[in-house]
């Protein structure tokens, strides 16, 4: 089955939509996430919940899913134990877990359904994420450009190489690291986005402007597919689309938090009382402008529960 581009899905259903948190899904399967790996963990010890937590997903709806690999990089591996080729075989293992899951739910009821082949997002963390010390929603850890490169550039080829339809540059904190991840895809010749992760209604969390971040990406990256913004408080996704908006003219992707608050010191999430239902903010998301050029809802993800106790839900 040839995978058709995202440009294709969107000329055909009008709206794109991704799956949900791994995490959270995970952990309703009984995957234990305290560890500094996260959710990479289950790559190595309990890959069967992951491929299932893909197939979940596409029977829920989903016309796409996001590789278990947001957390998985080779120094992580490698300082848990394993070889740097089992540390490369353990991130290729993400993409084969949603193709097996694809091809069992293609066959199964894809296929009849009229539905469009899914494709396969390869999720590219920030080096913060490694680091699981928070910094990854600051994007203010002292490393050379050099050093950052040598981190991101293997992980992407291996992904590529493994046959990811897309490389998913998500929940970047700051426009250096966006842009150094986007110039290594372009080199790869891969198709991509880049996704921001936001302090409120108009700054990613370096502080810099997410209007002048996408503004950057204006030139001289022909493999970008589209932007958004992920990780983000809800009540701000429609003000941040309208910065997007204003200059970009890549179709928009939002996939927001729960909006749930975490308390560290009853370790437990609560919703906020005046809170909107996710789907009233979906419908608002695609009204304010989380569109193709065309005038055609783009695509927002929803997860439902808290996530991680650092608020991370991928």
């Amino acid at each position: 089955m040839n995978t058709p581009k995202l440009e294709e899905i969107l000329a055909r259903s009008g709206v794109m939509i991704i799956d949900g948190a791994m995490s959270t899904a995970l952990e309703e399967l009984g995957a234990e996430l305290s560890d500094r790996l996260w959710t990479a963990r289950v790559l190595a010890q309990e890959p069967a919940l992951v491929e299932q937590v893909h197939l979940d997903y596409l029977r829920a709806g989903a016309d796409c899913g996001i590789t278990c690999s947001y957390q998985a990089s080779i120094p992580g591996f490698v300082e848990r134990g394993f070889s740097e080729k089992e540390a490369e075989d353990l991130i290729a293992r993400s993409v084969s877990l949603f193709q097996s899951a694809r091809s069992r739910w293609w066959e199964e009821e894809g296929r009849a359904s009229g539905r469009p082949f899914p494709l396969c997002l390869a999720s590219v963390g920030p080096y913060g994420a490694y680091l699981a010390d928070g910094s990854e929603y600051r994007g203010d850890y002292d490393v050379s450009e050099d050093a950052l490169t040598a981190f991101h550039r293997r992980r992407m080829e291996i992904l590529c190489e493994a046959g990811a339809d897309m490389l998913l540059i998500e929940t970047q904190p700051s426009l250096r690291e966006a842009l150094l991840e986007a110039r290594i895809a372009e080199s790869l010749g891969a198709d991509y986005w880049v996704s921001f992760s936001c302090r409120d209604a108009l700054r990613i969390n370096d502080g810099k402007p997410v209007r002048d971040c996408a503004g950057a990406f204006a030139e001289g990256f022909p493999h970008l597919r589209m932007i958004g913004v992920n990780c983000t408080a809800p009540q701000f996704v429609s003000p941040l689309i309208r910065e997007l908006r204003a200059s970009s003219g890549l179709p928009i992707a939002v996939y927001p938090n729960s909006g749930r608050v975490y308390d560290p010191k009853t370790k437990t999430w609560s919703r906020p009382r005046d809170m909107k239902p996710l789907a009233a903010w979906a419908m608002e998301y695609m009204a304010e402008g989380a569109w193709l050029g065309m005038g055609r809802p783009a695509l927002a993800r929803i997860p439902q529960k808290g996530g991680s106790p650092a608020g991370k839900e991928r």
